[in-house]
């Protein structure tokens, strides 16, 4: 049993203390009343405690991978800082993989780098560089040799020898040739992983990992259940499964796998798909062409038919379900996958999903409150979005695209980062959530938008425990949930709107046990 006392508790009225037992609160009140209880006792010392917080999309296992990776965000100002940077990392007979570039912030050419950029690297190491949006990369010769790329088309990608460019689906005919991880080495990923995100604040995520290890999901369940039964997991997964086949979720099912079996540390989650591309790369599908570039409406990864005969099958089995949509295109084929599927087998609270929500229309936007679908947002996106919105869509369409207030008004909402492709910097998506400008000042983008910042702290706690049916468990500090718990040095509600990113984290608790930074 533990006894905390002396903190402003979020959400508590006014209530100083705390107690744990056995990884839940009992008692919530005075210090006086608190001190009753016998147990060890830590002082909050008038810090700020919010409930722990959850990203309700990312990729775990990737994060930890990008880790251990040439790390390219802070290396993408130039091509030539980019290229000089990979020259750094470069080792004889082993594959040089880097994530994070992204071309729009390059000074001198703004383009895509190419093959013959990388192979002026190296001819002989394989190398292959991922943006960061994680939908498209770009590999050198050796890479594409050792690929062996037999066909000339892949269906819901796009690739091209020339340039060394691959997109969605086409990302595979190079990640599949790369050495794939033990488990041993997926759990290390996993492990690396959740010490970061405690630094952050994050005690839970929701988390798409199953292709992200390996082209086998089978190795990236082994590594959570390992970690689990070793009691190593300090942080509660509830995994998205992305199965990009009707026969892979079949499998899956008949594996005895469905939302909501496992425990406190990880989950099953919904069925998760990825609808189209990215805004970044243009490979987002919109129902017209880009406004800056006419030839192109991007890339859906699967079919009309697809999406319909997917959904229909996860929501018969009581799968919930969760799509990345990112174009208004490709939503309309999911609304249409939804109404079907729901037809066909009602439930009284699925709780499927979009994830991003970048894009839409009017007559979009009242899908999702008609269909009761959830929302799951990334306002951290509006840092680098606020830049290229009006470049990628109509005007008309960019005032009901990234609509966050309006969705939570219609729906609920929950918030993330989708790490690595951004930082899982909660703070940083609190103030974005709020100011709706870019950390450079850009913007406000579309204002009115905004959420308050009781509402954005919202999106990161009570709105994810919601997305995983576990409201009643986690998401706020309660008797009888979870002691899992952010200790902050300043008061999100209080500090200048501008410096919410500022604040520091103190500690993250879990269960009541300490994981990260200390009193």
């Amino acid at each position: 049993m533990r006894i905390y006392f002396r903190g402003n508790l979020y959400g508590c009225n006014q209530a100083t203390a705390f107690v744990e037992d056995k990884g839940k609160i009992i008692f919530i009140g005075s210090d006086k009343e608190a001190l009753k209880y016998s147990g060890e006792q830590i002082d909050l010392n008038n810090k700020y405690v919010y409930p722990g917080f959850n990203d309700s999309h990312m990729h775990l296992v990737n994060y930890g991978q990008s880790l251990k990776n040439v790390l390219l965000e802070k290396h993408t100002n130039s091509l030539k800082a980019l290229l000089e940077e990979l020259k750094k990392h470069l080792v004889k007979g082993q594959w040089l993989i880097g994530r994070g570039w992204n071309h729009d912030y390059f000074t001198d050419e703004q383009r895509f780098p190419t093959r013959k950029d990388l192979d002026m690297i190296s001819e002989e190491e394989p190398i292959v560089i991922t943006r960061t949006c994680g939908h498209i990369l770009v590999a050198n010769s050796k890479a594409i040799e050792l690929a062996n790329i037999t066909s000339e088309a892949v269906e819901g990608g796009y690739f091209d020898l020339d340039a060394g460019l691959f997109q969605e689906n086409a990302l595979y005919l190079i990640y599949d040739t790369i050495p794939q991880p033990t488990i041993e080495e997926i759990k290390d990923n996993i492990l690396i992983a959740q010490k970061e995100l405690h630094s952050y604040g994050i005690t839970s995520v929701q988390s798409d990992d199953l292709l992200s290890a390996t082209s086998d999901y089978h190795d990236a369940l082994q590594a959570f259940e390992q970690l689990r039964a070793e009691n190593k997991l300090t942080i509660r997964v509830y995994e998205q499964a992305q199965l990009p086949t009707l026969k892979a979720l079949k499998e899956f099912i008949n594996l005895g796998y469905c939302t909501g079996s496992g425990d406190e540390f990880f989950k099953i989650g919904p069925l998760k798909m990825l609808g189209d591309g990215s805004l970044g790369a243009r490979t987002a599908f919109l129902s017209k062409p880009y406004y800056d570039a006419p030839k192109t409406r991007g890339i859906p990864v699967f079919s009309r038919e697809e999406i319909k005969m997917m959904f229909d099958y996860a929501n018969r089995h009581e799968m919930q379900i969760a799509i990345h949509a990112i174009g208004d295109g490709i939503l309309d084929w999911i609304f249409e996958g939804y109404e079907n599927a729901l037809k066909n087998y009602s439930r009284e609270d699925p709780r499927h999903g979009i994830v991003h929500c970048q894009i839409t229309r009017e007559d979009q936007l009242l899908k999702y409150q008609q269909l009761h679908l959830h929302a799951y947002i990334q306002s951290v996106f509006l840092d680098y979005d606020n830049h290229i919105i009006n470049q990628r869509v109509s005007p008309q369409l960019a005032q009901t695209s990234y609509n966050f207030k309006t969705l939570r008004n219609i729906t609920t909402i929950s918030n993330g980062s989708d790490c690595p492709v951004e930082a899982p910097d909660v703070l940083k998506g609190i103030q974005l959530a709020v100011t709706r400008t870019s950390i450079d000042g850009t913007g406000p983008y579309l204002k009115e938008q905004a959420l308050t910042r009781e509402e954005a702290i919202e999106s990161f706690t009570i709105g994810g425990a919601y997305a995983s049916f576990e409201e009643e468990v986690k998401g706020t500090l309660e008797v009888g949930k979870y002691c899992d718990f952010v200790v902050l040095s300043d008061n999100i509600l209080d500090v200048d709107v501008q410096h919410i990113k500022d604040i520091k984290v103190l500690a993250t608790y879990v269960g009541g046990q300490l994981v990260y930074g200390g009193q």
